[in-house]
């Protein structure tokens, strides 16, 4: 980790656990437009999610920490970066197999979000500061 993850950031990593590793793989760098990496290591098989210098964070295969259907609006609420393409990224979840649990809405002064589940069950929020029709 970078000095700027450990001492500018609140969250300096996370891991988000998934069942299958290729589809999961698949769909974040579909939906992020980024290179996911895999690795193994310790006895673990994970994807790193392309990050550059900023945070970042893995997926890994750990199927009994996936939330059940039942608790899908509980728990942390994790924001992944889709600049300018939050109306593109958010039409893609479906058809990677994830779901839309809310459809592309402003946050104030903070931008825009949707909240979806990945394939693998976890519930995200995508996030662009502006919507595509805004940007120039």
């Amino acid at each position: 980790m970078s000095e700027q993850n450990t001492h500018g950031n609140r969250v300096v990593w996370f891991d988000l656990p998934v069942k299958d590793l290729n589809r999961a793989a698949a769909f974040y760098g579909a939906v992020l437009k980024i290179k996911v990496d895999r690795e193994s290591g310790g006895g673990m098989e994970f994807a790193v999610l392309e990050h550059g210098p900023g945070n970042g964070g893995c997926l890994v295969v750990k199927p009994e920490d996936v939330p059940l259907e039942a608790d899908i609006h509980k728990g942390p609420l994790l924001y992944l970066g889709v600049e300018g393409r939050i109306d593109e990224a958010t039409a893609m979840v479906t058809e990677l197999g994830g779901r839309v649990l809310t459809p592309v809405h402003s946050v104030g002064p903070h931008g825009f979000r949707s909240i979806v589940l990945d394939s693998e069950g976890n519930r995200v929020a995508l996030h662009s500061e502006q919507r595509p029709s805004e940007a120039s």
